[in-house]
């Protein structure tokens, strides 16, 4: 069974997003064990890249830092090697493909199986393109997890069909960011979702507080939040580990998901 399955085993689930190497490598390990300790259930790492179009400013401006930093690929399987050794929770890289294809795909999904990582996210890559990525996962026992727009309307069904993992469902059109509100109709994309398979579902993009992760946890299967945290990073710096914790504690207890 994929490890990812258990990040919703105990009612809704709290996803992080964390751009690796922003500000260094090390206070991105403190950010991931401090969202852990505050309730994340899947932690997603982001490789960065330096055209990432499905991001907004704040994780533009992280994944600028991370690379003019010097971060790069091997020090971020080396990093989630480090982290693997006391992180029980799944985590999951989301990148673009191009950073895959320039690494080799067979060799990045080795490294990904040899560091403990149970997946990959890549949202420049159709799902009519995803054949090109998944047999090298599924080789390694890796999950490549699709995404569902709300343009997806007609193909819902489809993804939803063939999905591993989970499903991360995109709340509005755009790119990554801090949203007032969020006013796609969720529940009918969930609603098609579940007629089709019995994978989780998660929703993100654009959510920041915990009434709107409730909103969307009670909607789905869980919530996803990266801008918000990133841009607590990018606040605090060598300092962000408290604020994270601090965060995911106040946006998981938002879900009402604490001590279920």
């Amino acid at each position: 069974m994929s490890r990812i399955a258990s990040a919703f085993d105990n009612g809704k689930a709290f996803i992080a997003f964390i751009t690796c190497g922003d500000p260094d490598p090390e206070t991105t390990a403190a950010c991931v064990r401090a969202a852990v300790r505050g309730g994340a259930d899947l932690i997603e790492l982001g490789i960065p890249f330096s055209d990432p179009t499905a991001e907004g400013p704040v994780i533009q401006a992280a994944n600028e830092r991370a690379l003019k930093g010097g971060v790069t690929t091997d020090k971020i399987f080396e990093l989630a090697r480090e982290l693997r050794k006391d992180a029980t929770v799944p985590m999951v890289f989301m990148t673009y493909a191009n950073v895959v294809y320039s690494y080799g795909i067979e060799r990045f999904c080795d490294k990904c199986a040899e560091a403990g990582v149970d997946g990959m996210i890549l949202p420049d890559v159709p799902f009519e393109e995803k054949e090109e990525f998944a047999p090298a996962c599924r080789a390694r026992g890796l999950d490549f997890i699709s995404l569902i727009a709300p343009t997806s309307e007609n193909r819902v069904a489809m993804i939803a069909k063939e999905a591993e993992g989970f499903l991360y469902i995109v709340s509005s059109m755009g790119v990554t960011g801090v949203r007032n509100e969020i006013t796609t109709d969720i529940g009918a994309m969930v609603r098609l979702v579940r007629e089709n398979t019995s994978i989780p579902c998660a929703v993100g993009f654009g959510i920041s507080t915990p009434a709107q992760a409730k909103r969307m946890a009670d909607l789905s299967d869980g919530a996803i939040v990266g801008s918000a945290i990133v841009r607590l990073i990018a606040e605090h710096g060598k300092d962000a580990p408290e604020h994270v914790y601090e965060y995911v504690k106040s946006m998981k207890e938002g879900m009402g998901a604490l001590g279920m």
